[in-house]
């Protein structure tokens, strides 16, 4: 059985997944290893507040991306557009990454603006190139061909974190410090996404035809769209309880990917190059539990691989919670990132199965919009208890573990076959 749609070459494929590689450096340098703990000991200064207004900082921009994103897919498939506005956000979030670079001790308000532009750009792209996995993949290979990108992904994260722990580590011998190397880290990390998204725009195809139904001008088909499938709803019952669950399990996943840098460094007294380290190594773990739960998922299910995820979280927060010795903390880590690959793979072909063929840009949008409702509740929590405690930031990662607990438990309702017929009469 060909885990390809009917007239899908691998190259193509191979550029879709492209995108994944090339994104990855943004989150893995920016969100997770580097400029948040550099935002936090350096630009904020190790002010009692540094770590809640980073978090607030990515609220907004997950804001958003939340007011926007539904939008921009609606109009996308009504315009057969998701291209053209992967292209506009992919020149933003590159933009934004390298301004970055500019953003010194005290420079407070410069860093928070670059850092919400590109990371909306980052957000709003990753709904779309989404968009396009069930174009490419077989209905019944969707969560194997996913995994291949999250899996190609996280090794594009290594690529670039692997250029920017060479140059911290030679600059470091340099006599250099955190100010003089980290923005350089920034400008490594916008060049690599520019140069492996090439492919992406030269492969990859656009599959959709505008629909004549939505003549209206600018995003007034998109409007309508959109208040239609709200109406409609009710005729997506899984669906809508799978958003619920994502909103749930994924605020403990972001929170992770946040603060992971700053926990690192904050409670276990990690320096930069240790935690880039740390990093590295998880995002080898995270491609190597992307690429089997691929395979996983298709033959056990979408439910329960996901299930399995999220207890093998939970099990990874106690780890964290718990470690004073960097032995344990490096378990708990690399538990992190084997269920970030499975967990964020299998989400997203779950999606594509639940998602009517006619409106798949516009569902993953409200998958974004679900996700980056989740990108503000987990990381505001950990920023806010580590406020109000005083910097405790293992009481912080334990609160984040009740978010994974009550994702499974909605997750339980959710029946497959019956959200996969909803979908398939919708569009009938």
């Amino acid at each position: 059985m060909s885990t390809l749609a009917t007239g899908v070459e691998k190259r193509e494929v191979w550029a879709w997944a492209m995108y994944d590689f090339a994104n990855s450096g943004y989150t893995t340098v920016v969100i997770t290893a580097i400029f948040n703990a550099y935002f936090v000991s350096v630009v904020a200064g190790n002010a009692p507040w540094a770590t809640f207004a980073w978090t607030l900082a990515l609220s907004v921009s997950y804001l958003l991306i939340m007011l926007t994103a539904p939008l921009i897919g609606a109009h996308a498939d009504a315009r057969a557009a998701k291209k053209r506005w992967l292209l506009a956000t992919t020149v933003g979030c590159v933009l934004g990454t390298a301004g970055l670079m500019f953003a010194g001790p005290g420079a407070l308000a410069l860093a928070v603006v670059f850092l919400i532009f590109s990371n909306f750009c980052f957000g709003s792209g990753e709904n779309l190139i989404a968009a396009f996995l069930p174009e490419l993949a077989d209905e019944a290979a969707l969560g194997k061909v996913s995994g291949y990108g999250w899996s190609l992904g996280y090794l594009g994260g290594l690529a670039s974190l692997g250029a920017c722990l060479a140059y911290v580590t030679w600059a470091q011998g340099q006599g250099q410090g955190a100010s003089e190397f980290v923005p350089a880290t920034m400008l490594i990390t916008a060049a690599l996404f520019a140069l492996a998204s090439l492919p992406t725009f030269l492969f990859l195809r656009e599959r959709a035809k505008p629909s004549p139904a939505d003549a209206a001008p600018g995003f007034g088909a998109a409007v309508e769209r959109l208040r239609e499938t709200w109406h409609q709803a009710k005729r997506f019952p899984d669906m809508r309880r799978f958003m619920c669950c994502i909103v749930f399990y994924q605020a403990g996943i972001q929170a992770v990917i946040a603060l992971a840098a700053i926990y690192a460094e904050q409670a276990m007294g990690f320096r930069t190059a240790d935690t880039i380290k740390l990093v590295f190594v998880v995002n080898i773990t995270a491609a190597i539990g992307a690429f089997v739960f691929g395979h996983v998922q298709d033959r056990v299910g979408h439910v329960r691989a996901i299930a399995a995820t999220l207890v093998g979280w939970m099990a990874m927060i106690l780890l964290a919670w718990a470690a004073t010795t960097p032995p344990l903390f490096w378990l708990a880590a690399n538990i992190a990132g084997l269920c970030l690959g499975a967990s964020q793979s299998a989400a997203r072909a779950l999606v594509g199965v639940l998602a009517p063929p006619a409106r798949r840009a516009e569902f993953f949008g409200l998958w974004g919009l679900a996700v980056k409702c989740s990108s503000i509740l987990g990381p505001l929590t950990y920023g806010a208890v580590t406020w109000i405690s005083g910097g405790d930031h293992r009481l912080a990662i334990l609160v984040t573990g009740s978010w994974f607990v009550v994702g499974l438990l909605i997750l339980r309702g959710v029946d497959v076959g019956r959200g996969r017929r909803a979908a398939v009469e919708s569009d009938a």
